[in-house]
């Protein structure tokens, strides 16, 4: 008999931030800046890994929170940290590129379109983008439109602006 997966995670609020952390054995999978009532965890979780077991587990989920909170605090531009993307392969594809878009910089859709050879796929990239599990980790904060201004971002357009000026100011 196969054992379920399991999806071990943790909360915590230093200041006035806050993070939901999910990850499986294969790495970080999920990250909120919302409790889990409130976050969305529940119905991605349902749609990507419906069998799966979840368990609060905040010794597990210790080296993810911590690199979060060097990151706020102006101690980490880097992570160092296993992932566990759970998408489809074109949002592998447009999220693997996120990753790539260096710490403070910004870039825009159509240049992500372009990176991953697909120039008239914006809206798919933007979709893409939207869909992102694994916020600031996977830096989907760091895209703006082609004018620069800011748009979409699951957590709130002022969530993104404070990530966007916490990285302006370090």
């Amino acid at each position: 008999m196969e054992s379920k997966q399991t999806i071990y995670y943790g909360e915590m609020q230093m200041n006035d931030w806050y993070f939901f952390v999910a990850a499986t054995a294969k790495g970080l999978c999920y990250v909120s800046s919302q409790p889990l009532r409130t976050n969305g965890f529940h119905q991605w979780m349902n749609k990507h890994l419906p069998n799966a077991n979840v368990e609060k587990n905040e010794m597990y989920m210790k080296p993810y929170m911590n690199q979060l909170m060097e990151y706020v605090r102006g101690e980490r531009k880097v992570y160092d940290l296993s992932l566990d993307l759970i998408g489809t392969t074109f949002q592998k594809a447009v999220w693997n590129a996120l990753v790539e878009i260096p710490f403070g910089e910004t870039t825009s859709y159509s240049a992500i379109a372009k990176k991953i050879s697909k120039p008239q796929a914006v809206r798919a990239i933007s979709s893409a983008i939207g869909k992102n599990p694994i916020l600031i980790v996977v830096p989907c904060h760091r895209v703006l439109r082609k004018n620069g201004e800011l748009s979409g971002f699951r957590e709130g357009i002022s969530m993104k602006r404070k990530l966007l000026e916490l990285e302006k100011g370090m």
